[in-house]
């Protein structure tokens, strides 16, 4: 990663942890092929621990059910690279980390999707989907919100990343940061 690049990095995930802590909400996330990435996008900032709850590595298929509680049906047919795979691991992750000092105050993350080399099947190498579960307290409504559930509205972003691996790894962080950074602005 390019100095420039995790600069930017640690400006977002700053930047967004001092909202959450101003307006006392948490982040967790659950990732794939970030593979603890985007928790390590937080952890590196100091004061991580007021705000970041933690993150779920649920690289594996079958986790992302056992674990976030995926629908099996859902994976069965599409596979871990859909965008209602990505909502619905983040809010899994959500669920995860509340607590009852948090309940309700937790924003999940996700990432899922195909690093490469090569394609996953029929998904090539760059096709990724984040997806955030914001709490109904957070966010109105909107055409790109999914239904409410469990006090949360989901939503995904499907990105066509290029490079190698550890591009398109680090470039879905990036994307998650830059769009967390843009909802919290917009809502708080």
């Amino acid at each position: 990663m390019t100095t420039d690049m995790q600069q930017r990095c640690d400006d977002f995930a700053s930047r967004a942890m001092d909202v959450c802590r101003d307006s006392r909400y948490y982040l967790a996330a659950a990732e794939s092929l970030t593979g603890g990435l985007l928790a390590d996008a937080f952890v590196r900032i100091p004061g991580a621990s007021d705000v970041f709850l933690g993150s779920s590595v649920t690289y594996d298929i079958a986790a992302k059910a056992s674990v976030l509680k995926v629908n099996h049906d859902l994976l069965r047919i599409h596979g871990a690279v859909h965008p209602r795979v990505a909502e619905e691991m983040a809010l899994g992750t959500a669920r995860l980390y509340s607590r009852y000092d948090c309940e309700g105050r937790v924003i999940g993350m996700s990432t899922t999707g195909v690093a490469g080399p090569g394609p996953d099947g029929d998904d090539p190498a760059g096709l990724v989907y984040i997806g955030f579960a914001l709490p109904r307290r957070l966010v109105k409504p909107t055409a790109m919100h999914r239904e409410l559930v469990d006090d949360y509205r989901t939503f995904s972003y499907e990105l066509h990343l290029d490079g190698d691996r550890e591009e398109v790894r680090r470039g879905t962080v990036m994307q998650v940061l830059d769009r967390l950074d843009r909802t919290l602005q917009l809502y708080t």
